[in-house]
This record gives structure tokens, sequence and C-alpha cells, in this order.
């Protein structure tokens, strides 16, 4: 099985699309599989093999919730699906935190009509005003081809399919993660994991 991690030269990083600004652009290696023994989740490298995220998820306990980690296994975000809407609706906390969520992510309500995967909503009050959007996520996550722009519809990350070198390819369970410097690295992996959980096959991550 060829390398995970990137090992990626200087010259290939250059070739990353900047479309917002010639600011750092991170490139992540995502794989969909958890440190853990027989534990779904996820394990995100950068370009220099660094483990910078990860998700391990116990099945066991009482706790419905997604816990989103650092590479040293610092709680960094809390995914919840929002149990009162019949809708695909899931909040975002900071931390270990389960009050005041930092944003929505909901799918569609007619969503086979739609062009967009999911809408990102903030939680926060803005001027007074609540529920501004601040993403539209649109593409097809079965093919790790999804695309998050921000309310300006501006690119600030992607999702695409990942091959190693001399062609070799890893299939759907590793795929890259191209963050823009205007949208936090963690959000992005949180979106990843809202991708797998509204449209991953068998809805692999099991809440806790």
């Amino acid at each position: 099985m060829p390398k995970v991690y990137p090992n990626e030269t200087a010259t290939e990083q250059t070739k990353t699309p900047q479309h917002i600004s010639d600011r750092k652009v991170e490139a992540l290696t995502v794989w969909k599989k958890s440190l853990l023994f027989n534990s779904d989740g996820f394990t995100v490298f950068d370009t220099k093999g660094n483990l910078v995220f990860r998700v391990d998820n116990y099945q066991s306990g009482s706790k419905k919730e997604i816990v989103l980690m650092s590479g040293t296994g610092k709680p960094l975000l809390t995914i919840r699906r929002k149990r009162t809407s019949f809708a695909d609706n899931w909040m975002v906390f900071d931390g270990e935190t389960a009050v005041s969520p930092l944003f929505l992510v909901k799918k569609p309500v007619n969503f086979l009509a739609s062009k967009d995967l999911a809408h990102v909503i903030s939680c926060q009050s803005i001027n007074g005003l609540n529920k501004n959007l601040m993403y539209e996520i649109t593409g097809s996550y079965a093919h790790r081809c999804v695309a998050v722009y921000d309310n300006k519809k501006r690119l600030v990350a992607e999702i695409q399919r990942k091959e190693a070198k001399a062609g070799v390819t890893f299939g759907g369970d590793v795929f890259k993660l191209t963050v823009q410097p205007e949208l936090d690295q963690t959000v992005a992996m949180a979106l990843v994991i809202l991708m797998e959980q509204m449209f991953g096959l068998g809805r692999s991550i099991s809440l806790r």
C-alpha cells in the first residue's frame, strides 16, 4: 500500500490553486480510519507527514456526538446532530462543550432539486441578526469532488481524490483536503466529518 501521508516537494506544493490570496494554502491528507483498533474515525496529516487531526469514536457510552481532536488528542470541536429537527441538521460546538453552538450545518430540504450538498449557518449574532449563511458546500462527496464557498462565492476549501506517485490510487478512504487561508483548518475538517455523516456509505462514524 502506498504511503498515506504525503511527502510532497516544494514544486508540487506550488501547484495547489490559490483562489483567494497568495498566502499559504494547506493541503491535508485525510485517511478515513481511526488510530484506534476497530474504531471508526479519521486521521489527518499535513504535507510533512505530521498528524494534525484525529477522530476516534468509541462505540460505547451514552453521548451522541463526534469529537474532532488535534493530533495530540486535545478536543477542538464537538459535532452533535440536532435531535429536534426532522431534517439532516448538525450543530458544531467549541471544544467539548454542548452549549452555544458556533454554527449549524444543514442539508437543503429539497436536496434532490438543489445543487448544494449543505449550507453552513452561523449561530452567532452579527449586528443583531442570527442565521447568517457562512458557507455553501457543492459537488459530490461520493466521488470526492466537493467545493466549499464562502458568502462572497469565493472558493475556500476543496475535497479531491488523492493519487500517489506513479499513478497509484488510494481509493475513497484516502483523499486530499485543500484549505485556503481564509478558512480555519479545524472548521474545514469538521465539514469533512459532516459530509461523511450526511453522504458517506453507511454513514460510517458511529455517534457516541
